[in-house]
């Protein structure tokens, strides 16, 4: 599988909108990595994981056929992960050459924000309303599992657990330290990729959101249990100025234990 990372950052992205914070001077000035848009990812050019109010952006600057996604999957409804209004621009009046619909799966909350703004019964749209732990194939080759996040007071957030031609990959954010049913329901399972949150980078906390130190414990724990497959990655995401780490100083930390720091614009194959 070929994972596309396309934006990550936490919801004020970095440098931030109107933030004038060091951090996010220092992100401006050295550019690159450190420009960071809110948290998606592409798997395969046809699976695309969230939709945040960046995908233009994305579309545009690694020139993106977005028309190609068949399956969108939304872990929740906060509007850094689902922009829903720009669902509407691949209608007929506004996309032309399509000829299939876009799936869109996640739960009640996530259903609900999507009929705002679409029309759940026409032709360039399929609407799939998932439940934690169930199964969902997508195709021949590709089975999703919703899994329970630690995230949102107010809402059943989502991870998802992607198994594809003898591959698989958990996508672990936005979460803080995982629930003990989205545990119990790893357990003797393995995978080749964990991509997870570290929005609160150096600063404490593993609730809602994840630190350093809990992503480092986090990859620990999957290695005691065998869930990291052999040459298996852990991948740290989703990144706020607040933890004030610019990428050079996340790798400093990460590095030492074999985890990837993402970036927007990379790449990595399973």
């Amino acid at each position: 599988m070929k994972i596309h990372f396309l934006g990550t950052a936490a919801a004020e992205g970095w440098p931030a909108l109107f933030c004038r914070c060091e951090y996010c001077h220092k992100a401006r000035q050295l550019g690159g990595k450190n420009i960071r848009t809110r948290s998606s990812v592409i798997i395969d050019d046809t699976m695309k994981i969230d939709f945040p109010p960046d995908t233009y952006h994305h579309v545009l600057r690694d020139n993106i056929d977005l028309a190609s996604v068949e399956h969108l999957f939304i872990t929740h409804s906060h509007w850094d992960h689902l922009q829903q209004t720009d669902l509407e621009k691949r209608m007929p009046t506004s996309a032309h050459g399509i000829d299939f619909p876009l799936h869109i799966y996640g739960h009640d909350l996530v259903m609900q924000s999507c009929k705002s703004v679409i029309d759940a019964k026409h032709e360039r749209f399929e609407l799939h309303h998932v439940l934690p732990f169930q199964n969902v194939q997508v195709d021949q080759n590709t089975c999703v599992t919703p899994l329970l996040a630690d995230h949102g007071k107010h809402e059943t957030c989502l991870l998802y657990f992607i198994e594809k031609n003898g591959k698989s990959i958990l996508y672990g954010h936005d979460s803080g330290w995982f629930p003990s049913e989205t545990w119990n329901w790893l357990e003797g399972r393995s995978f080749d990729l964990a991509i997870l949150d570290c929005t609160n980078g150096p600063l404490p906390g593993r609730q809602n959101h994840q630190n350093i130190e809990a992503v480092i414990e986090m990859k620990e724990e999957f290695q005691q249990k065998g869930m990291l497959r052999k040459n298996g990655k852990v991948i740290a995401t989703h990144f706020s100025h607040n933890g004030g780490l610019l990428h050079h100083e996340l790798e400093e930390r990460f590095s030492p234990h074999g985890i990837i720091v993402a970036f927007d614009g990379m790449v990595y194959e399973v």
